[in-house]
């Protein structure tokens, strides 16, 4: 890059990237930000903090670096520099004793959303102003992998840029269908969800302003918390990105001859999840894979529902329409979507108008700072 030398201005320094620490084992939340969560290692319920590193530094606006080229004419050559956005704080919580059932948080603290704001005539003390921060939305995501793989991890950056637009985002994993039967994977994301109520003031957010997000099998069990008991006075709503609402239809698509290899996966899968077959004339069996149709939850009073499919996805969209219809009849809003393609669940993302659009709905049944 050519500068006129007149112009030359400071360049900022590269902001360095997080790596890996133990997380913090339950709450309070540290004051300091700790690095990217490892496995977790603290005693379940034990209170105790993990370790954690320092605050990331800001980028440095001293002296610019020495010039890479000689001057000639006026002008001398330089190297620009991109500057990462600061991330968010995060650490890693257990709201239960299996090794499982752990969560992420996301969250830019209030006093720094806070900094620099004034009062008439004088500038507001940072203690006040903290106070003043209303409390704000959150997100609860859950991740996909057939109910027999996947990581909390993965959503990480989708969780910082929610951060960005003012929501405190916790991404949770749930014990696996090869460690627990159904309900055991609704059981921990309702437990997920109580604990970031319970301790909703550590990170200043409206324990009545959480939406919930999921993919696949997690968009799964994203619409049963906003169908199964009092689901609409728990969460805002709910998006599910090409979530298996009907465990049933997709072992019935995976019998098909045309299946797709992930078809046939995911019916595996779900014999797996209910521990049974469902072709078999077993009443507890078919009690299970009722339980486990978010529809048959369906009523007055549940969550909002924004469920997206893609026009190739091998879990189609009749997996959501079916839901849709169930909860528009109980007067409950749902919209369905696809986008051409054939990617499956976050994945979808990768159309350009995915992404603003789940922006734009989780702020509509929220109120971000």
């Amino acid at each position: 890059m050519a500068l006129p030398t007149a112009s030359q201005a400071t360049t900022p320094q590269p902001t360095p990237s997080l790596s890996g620490s133990a997380p913090v084992t339950p709450p309070p939340v540290p004051t300091e930000e700790p690095a990217e969560p490892g496995p977790s290692t603290g005693p379940p319920g034990s209170g105790s903090p993990g370790p954690s590193g320092p605050e990331t530094p800001s980028p440095s606006t001293s002296a610019p670096p020495p010039a890479t080229g000689s001057a000639t004419g006026g002008v001398v050559s330089g190297r620009a520099v991109m500057v990462t956005p600061r991330p968010p704080k995060q650490a890693s919580y257990a709201y239960g004793p299996a090794a499982r059932q752990r969560i992420d948080a996301y969250w830019r603290p209030a006093a720094a959303k806070a900094k620099g704001a004034k009062t008439k005539g004088a500038a507001t003390a940072a203690g006040k102003a903290k106070a003043a921060v209303k409390p704000g939305p959150a997100v609860l995501v859950l991740h996909g992998g057939y109910w027999l793989e996947g990581d909390k991890g993965g959503w990480k950056y989708f969780a910082r840029r929610l951060s960005a637009q003012g929501f405190t985002v916790f991404a949770a994993n749930y014990r696996l269908a090869t460690m627990a039967q159904w309900p055991a994977q609704r059981n921990d994301a309702e437990a997920a969800l109580s604990f970031i109520k319970k301790h909703a003031g550590h990170w200043n957010i409206d324990p009545d302003n959480i939406v919930v997000v999921g993919s696949s099998a997690g968009g799964h069990l994203a619409t049963q918390l906003g169908t199964y008991g009092t689901a609409g006075q728990r969460v805002r709503g709910v998006v599910a990105l090409s979530p298996v609402n009907t465990p049933y239809l997709a072992f019935q698509e995976g019998l098909k001859a045309s299946a797709t290899g992930g078809q046939r996966k995911l019916r595996r899968a779900v014999t797996q999840l209910i521990r049974c077959t469902p072709i078999e004339a077993d009443p507890t069996c078919w009690k299970r894979v009722d339980d486990a149709n978010s529809a048959s939850h369906a009523s007055a009073g549940d969550a909002p529902m924004l469920l997206m499919h893609s026009t190739g996805d091998f879990v189609p969209v009749t997996q959501s329409t079916g839901l849709a219809a169930a909860l528009r009849g109980a007067g409950v809003p749902a919209t369905v979507k696809t986008v051409p393609g054939k990617m499956h669940g976050p994945a979808l993302m990768n159309d350009e108008h995915v992404y603003p659009e789940i922006l734009a709905w989780l702020k509509a049944r929220t109120k971000p700072r």
